[in-house]
């Protein structure tokens, strides 16, 4: 009685704490094999033509297909998803004959169906074999990822070689110790924003494309609270600029809300270093003035 009970607890628990995470599946309707890169992160070792990524946490997350097949291009796209759902996208042709993701339907985790012998299914964050002995990467391919940053590595040696073509960041070498730590506090997947040398909070900025549609999420919202919200969960699923938490404030009618999404979202944001910018979003020198105390208190 006593080994069902606890059968019955364990079961409940794994429920509850599945129905808090959700589910994305990619398909692509004729064939064509693709990998997925999920915030940065390759999901699948080979291209597939069905992908599904499982226990995602965050309500959105950027996206972008690689195909097997160079010449058919990529497709990037910020996608949101529902605690406790799987949802299903097909890549296929658009207008122009150009790929798109396209969303095909949605459903409880419950009621997803299993997928079926060959499909790849991975959960999130992939896990990699990451066992440096101090020697050096041996280069495998060109998997081209987080917005034209050029990675050609195994993943499992101590030095990785990357090429940043976006704005003329130029590129550089980046050698890590057995531990995988980053000498010089460089980052392989991190973008060098020209003419900054000040702090990066995260790797590599929101796309203005994607900022372009999140903005028009959070104006699309009534109340003063919703607008908060769902700036928060696009801040907090993503890496900000400056320039991009500034025009995210001046959405916002209240200046108290200003205040709370400017702290809230410094963590999350690449160029901190140029952070002073954003109180150009204040009405009153005293919110700029708490503002500066927040992040000089340590509450990052």
């Amino acid at each position: 009685m006593k080994r069902i009970l606890t059968i019955l607890i364990i079961l409940l628990v794994t429920t509850a704490v599945r129905s808090q995470t959700s589910d994305l599946a990619f398909f692509t309707q004729n064939g064509e094999p693709f990998s997925v890169v999920l915030n940065g992160m390759l999901q699948n070792d080979s291209p597939e033509t069905y992908i599904k990524i499982t226990g995602l946490p965050a309500p959105s997350y950027k996206v972008k297909i690689i195909f097997l097949n160079k010449r058919l291009g990529e497709i990037n796209k910020t996608v949101f998803v529902t605690a406790g759902n799987e949802t299903t996208y097909s890549v296929r042709k658009g207008k122009k004959n150009r790929y798109v993701l396209r969303m095909m339907n949605t459903c409880p985790l419950a009621q997803a169906p299993a997928p079926s012998a060959g499909q790849t299914v991975t959960g999130y964050p992939p896990q990699g074999t990451s066992q440096g002995t101090n020697t050096t990467t041996t280069v495998i391919n060109n998997t081209t990822i987080n917005n034209n940053v050029n990675v050609s590595a195994t993943g499992v040696g101590n030095t990785v070689t990357i090429s940043n073509d976006n704005q003329g960041a130029g590129s550089q070498q980046v050698n890590r110790n057995s531990d995988g730590q980053h000498q010089h506090g460089y980052d392989p997947n991190l973008y060098i924003m020209p003419g900054y040398n000040g702090p990066y909070g995260c790797p590599w900025p929101m796309a203005e494309a994607d900022f372009i549609q999140a903005k028009q999420s959070i104006e699309s919202k009534t109340f003063e609270d919703s607008k908060l919200t769902i700036a928060k969960q696009i801040a907090g699923s993503n890496c900000l600029l400056c320039s991009q938490v500034k025009e995210i404030m001046l959405l916002f009618t209240y200046e108290s809300t200003k205040l709370e999404f400017a702290k809230y979202a410094f963590p999350f944001t690449l160029d901190q270093g140029n952070y002073f910018r954003v109180n150009d979003a204040f009405t009153y020198e005293s919110s700029i003035d708490e503002l500066n105390e927040f992040l000089h208190s340590g509450r990052k």
